[in-house]
């Protein structure tokens, strides 16, 4: 335990953001198991890290009684008096132990504990630091891919992470070097299981890009009030302005729609509907089902309605296998019954 000790311990707090206190923690234990392992569990210790000294010291701990019946643990009045006058029944006396004493044994289980100490100092730093980007988007290089289950390991610069085949977005091929952006949807905090849960096909993923590519959304002018998405197929997003002035749907499309472009691009040409929110249900249904024209919307529920459309465009309204009414329905809320004129 000498300088070259500590100067490692603070190169693990400036490289992996371990705290040295947390580290002296899991030491301690380490030093005061390695010592019982080696005399047994009714010896008493106690370690003593002086990081200002950069020293570490071990005590071993002996209680003063009249009658010794644990020689390990227990020191008689008479031999405690010995060593000084001023001890008393009752009193704790200390003898400092030499660590380099330690059998090899022992130093293995300490060094085990340290390391162990190391791995969950480091996970706990990238909880941290993932929980800090919880719902929010972070760039990423693919950096393997599994040929087997399809999933993938990602490097976010920080560390590496996987995401699952299931969070894909369907029919995007994925190749080591590219750059992706991926959606923090859980952080784990428990010491098993995956770190953290990655998608590309959370709807959370679309409102991000949209937030990030449009400064309306920033600034708190346009709001989204709704996303629902099929991942690689389409996405229905609904806006409202704050600013009668501001269009919305057009702050969210860009000039010459280099905006939506943007998050299109990203989503590997997946399709984006922007309608306009309204707080009158019909308004909203009616725009929810657009590029459909619909003639008429009568609510017959609390949440349900009646939609009418001209023959001509029943098909473009219920949309391929189902889709655009699927997409309006889950975005507004409402079960939607479709039917021609």
């Amino acid at each position: 335990m000498n300088s070259e000790f500590f100067t490692a311990l603070e190169l693990l707090e400036k490289e992996k953001g371990i705290p040295k206190e947390y580290m002296f923690e899991k030491i301690e234990a380490a030093l005061v198991a390695a010592y019982k392992k080696e005399h047994g569990n009714n010896i008493n210790v106690r370690v003593v890290i002086d990081p200002a000294k950069k020293d570490v010291k071990v005590y071993q701990q002996k209680t003063v009684v009249e009658v010794v019946e644990n020689p390990v643990a227990e020191i008689s009045l008479e031999d405690a008096k010995a060593l000084s006058k001023r001890n008393v029944l009752g009193k704790v006396i200390e003898t400092e132990l030499k660590t380099k004493n330690f059998r090899r044994l022992s130093a293995g289980a300490a060094k085990s504990v340290i390391i162990q100490g190391i791995r969950e100092g480091e996970r706990r730093a990238m909880q941290e630091a993932y929980e800090n980007k919880r719902e929010e988007i972070i760039t990423a290089t693919v950096s393997k891919v599994d040929a087997e289950t399809g999933n993938v390991i990602i490097d976010t610069d920080t560390s590496t992470a996987v995401l699952l085949y299931g969070e894909q977005i369907p029919g995007e091929i994925l190749r080591v070097g590219d750059k992706i952006k991926v959606f923090v949807t859980e952080v784990n905090k428990e010491s098993r299981g995956p770190l953290v849960t990655l998608s590309r096909s959370h709807s959370g993923l679309v409102r991000r890009m949209f937030e990030l590519e449009v400064p309306e959304i920033q600034d708190g002018i346009v709001m989204i009030k709704g996303v629902a998405r099929e991942a690689g197929s389409r996405t229905k997003i609904a806006v409202w302005s704050r600013d009668e002035d501001v269009d919305a749907v057009g702050a969210c499309i860009g000039n010459r729609g280099m905006r939506i472009a943007a998050v299109v691009d990203e989503l590997r040409g997946e399709k984006i509907d922007i309608i306009n929110y309204s707080e009158t249900p019909e308004e909203y249904i009616k725009a929810a089902l657009s590029p459909a024209n619909v003639l008429s919307v009568t609510l017959d529920g609390e949440r349900s309605c009646r939609v009418t459309v001209a023959p001509d465009q029943l098909s473009l309204a219920i949309g391929k296998e189902g889709q655009n009414a699927r997409l309006a329905a889950r975005l507004t809320g409402y079960k939607i019954d479709i039917k021609a004129e």
